[in-house]
């Protein structure tokens, strides 16, 4: 099995891993330093551990996003530059596919996932898949950006990701839970699933020279005018 050294930055858990002969050892961090400060020294511990060099890893995945606009830039910037100083290719994986691993993880039976992240703004970032043979995964519906009630629900999928609960009061209310096969909002993207579609990626030859390690954004305005929040508060007292 390929080294892999992967790392997820795009929630308020900063995360790494290694999978290295087969067995994924995995490092955390959240709440008391920023992201940038945590997970160098975690990257150092994991192969510390494993008593590895950088350069003895195969590739380097990354949560790509979509995500926390300083999080997915975080792990584009880690993971380019240790790349670059190993001569190492970068594997990018999509934070909601890798949502959709965790649901997995948790629940073998989850096969057909809907994954829906809190995007803040009154949105959610959600994407449709499938599990593939090979331990990856099928996209049945693209990455995208809505309000919840935009995201589409039909054939009862698995459901994960915290945007399930941060909008509760749409999806509990609007999609009852016969609407799902099962509702897993604490299946949220750590770097374990990363590494983890990383070395599938990596055996697809989908790796990419370090200088092509791009964010994944789907949203280009980061914040709200007080104007738009005015707006967008009346619409959920409405609702």
């Amino acid at each position: 099995m390929s080294t892999i050294l992967a790392i997820e930055t795009s929630t308020e858990l900063a995360s790494a891993a290694l999978l290295y002969q087969g067995e994924l050892i995995a490092r955390q961090s959240a709440g008391t330093q920023t992201h940038s400060d945590a997970i160098l020294p975690m990257i150092q511990q994991l192969l510390a551990d494993a008593g590895l060099a950088l350069s003895q890893c195969d590739a380097l995945a990354f949560g790509v996003g979509p995500g926390s606009f300083t999080g997915v830039r975080t792990a584009c910037g880690v993971v380019q530059g240790l790349a670059f100083g190993c001569d190492r290719p970068v594997v990018p994986v999509v934070t909601l596919e890798a949502a959709a691993q965790a649901c997995r993880d948790e629940n073998p039976q989850a096969s057909d996932v809907l994954a829906v992240l809190d995007a803040r703004m009154g949105e959610v970032y959600w994407a449709r898949y499938c599990a593939r043979a090979d331990g990856g995964w099928e996209t049945l519906a693209e990455p995208a950006l809505s309000s919840a009630a935009q995201v589409p629900v039909e054939g009862r999928p698995h459901a994960c990701g915290n945007g399930l609960s941060v909008y509760a009061e749409h999806f509990s209310a609007n999609f009852c839970t016969a609407a799902f096969a099962s509702v897993q909002p604490q299946a949220m993207p750590h770097a374990r699933q990363v590494a983890t579609l990383g070395q599938v990626h990596f055996s697809a030859g989908l790796a990419l020279p370090a200088q092509q390690a791009q964010p994944l954004y789907l949203r280009n305005k980061v914040a709200l005018t007080t104007a738009e929040r005015e707006v967008r508060d009346a619409a959920k007292g409405v609702a």
